[in-house]
């Protein structure tokens, strides 16, 4: 603890870098926290909800994806006007409602990256610094030693830098490949919603082909000039 009060006392300049990334690395964590338990959703469940309601009709799917709150249940919303108004141009549509929603799941998370990176060498700097700076007071030290505790008390202080700077950077990693995987996560549940809305779209246009189809002799049937009379 003495060496540790030390390393405050004397140190802080290049301290207070450590504990500004620190205290950004907590608030990036509640607010990403906050916003992932807020959007958390049984994907499971609520896909066999969507696909039921869609056998009923687009407003009925609609209705249970305004039901569901969170980020997927409007991006299904969303997915499900496309598919109403454009359905001929749905996939890029609904490719650019998805990549705005990753990127408000991705909001703040190259913050905790870039605190990852930068931690460890704010940690060496102030190392470097205190010993530096505690040679100099050896140096200018009697042979009596007057001053050795407090030189001794600089050699192990120089490593509280260090040690503070890799915690934050093993905190800033941890968190960030945790919410990395999140992300990951709600990515193969758009993919998912996105195939099942594929799936509307698609069975549409094969009903449309097929009556065409069926329509398409009777189209090129002559007329009987007697049905004319």
């Amino acid at each position: 603890m003495d060496i540790l009060w030390f390393a405050i006392m004397y140190d802080w300049p290049v301290l207070t870098p450590i504990i500004f990334c620190s205290v950004l690395c907590l608030a990036v964590m509640i607010e990403r926290y906050w916003f992932f338990r807020k959007n958390r959703v049984n994907t499971a469940e609520f896909i066999h909800t969507l696909q039921r309601e869609l056998d009923n009709g687009l407003d009925h799917a609609k209705v249970a994806a305004e039901k569901q709150k969170g980020i997927l249940g409007e991006l299904a919303a969303e997915g499900i006007v496309i598919v109403g108004k454009h359905p001929e141009r749905f996939e890029p549509m609904f490719d650019v409602t998805t990549s705005l929603a990753m990127r408000e799941l991705d909001r703040n998370l190259a913050v905790l990256g870039t605190i990852a990176t930068v931690s460890p060498y704010l940690g060496l700097f102030g190392t470097v610094v205190r010993i530096l700076l505690t040679f100099g007071e050896l140096a200018n030290t009697d042979g009596a030693g007057g001053n050795v505790g407090k030189v001794m008390f600089g050699i192990g202080s120089a490593l509280v830098a260090t040690a503070a700077g890799l915690g934050v950077a093993i905190t800033a990693v941890a968190l960030n490949n945790y919410f990395r995987t999140l992300v990951e996560k709600f990515a193969g549940d758009f993919e998912v919603l996105k195939l099942v809305l594929l799936s509307v779209v698609g069975g549409g246009s094969q009903r449309a082909q097929r009556a065409a189809q069926a329509a398409a002799p009777y189209a090129r049937r002559p007329i009987d000039p007697r049905i004319q009379q």
